[in-house]
């Protein structure tokens, strides 16, 4: 499989704006099959957590006070991902992020976004639910930490994602890997997923 930066954000709330915004980030990078670097950091956007999402995260206002800024972080993070092709787990809601992050600092997305969940839809359609860590679980992955911190769902996600390219080759014959077929994949009916592999098998 070629590299790919898997992501994922913490946030104050559901959609992005000047009041909603990110706290944290994490990028593992994933090459052939392990991670192979990592960026990890909280972020002050200025805006104030609410109660339930710190009970749900444990980031609480006064880590944020001495996190460095929402422009530093996405200026680095940018830099560390480049024009790698991007994946999360739920990727309407890090795209959304992501895009906004960097509009903040007048940069914009090259790369389009992998889902894991969609691929995991299609994939592993017996799963009790898509959610991550019920789909960690499942596959006898590993947990990586508390969930609902970047970094632990960064690399449940990546480990994850060589799961998914693990059923590719084993169950469907398919032999290269690329970020294109996973953003194809994942826009196919989850029926007609064995009938759309048929041309890939071999590669």
């Amino acid at each position: 499989m070629e590299r790919i930066a898997v992501i994922d954000f913490e946030t104050t709330g559901i959609s992005p704006s000047s009041s909603c915004r990110a706290t944290e980030i994490a990028v593992v990078i994933l090459e052939q099959g392990r991670i192979v670097e990592r960026y990890q950091s909280l972020m002050n956007a200025g805006v104030r957590v609410p109660a339930f999402i710190e009970q749900l995260t444990g980031i609480s206002n006064a880590m944020l006070r001495t996190a460095p800024s929402a422009e530093q972080v996405m200026n680095e993070v940018n830099e560390f991902v480049g024009t790698t092709p991007l994946l999360a787990h739920n990727a309407a809601f890090d795209q959304k992020f992501w895009d906004f992050e960097l509009g903040q600092i007048k940069r914009m997305r090259l790369q389009s976004f992998a889902c894991s969940l969609l691929l995991a839809r299609r994939l592993m359609p017996g799963a009790p639910n898509h959610k991550l860590g019920t789909l960690t679980t499942f596959a006898n992955l590993p947990h990586t930490g508390k969930a609902h911190r970047a970094m632990a769902d960064a690399e449940m996600a990546a480990n994850l994602t060589v799961h998914l390219a693990e059923e590719l080759r084993q169950k469907h014959g398919v032999r290269e890997l690329s970020h294109d077929l996973l953003c194809k994949l994942q826009k196919v009916p989850a029926a007609k997923v064995g009938e759309h592999l048929k041309r890939y098998r071999g590669f």
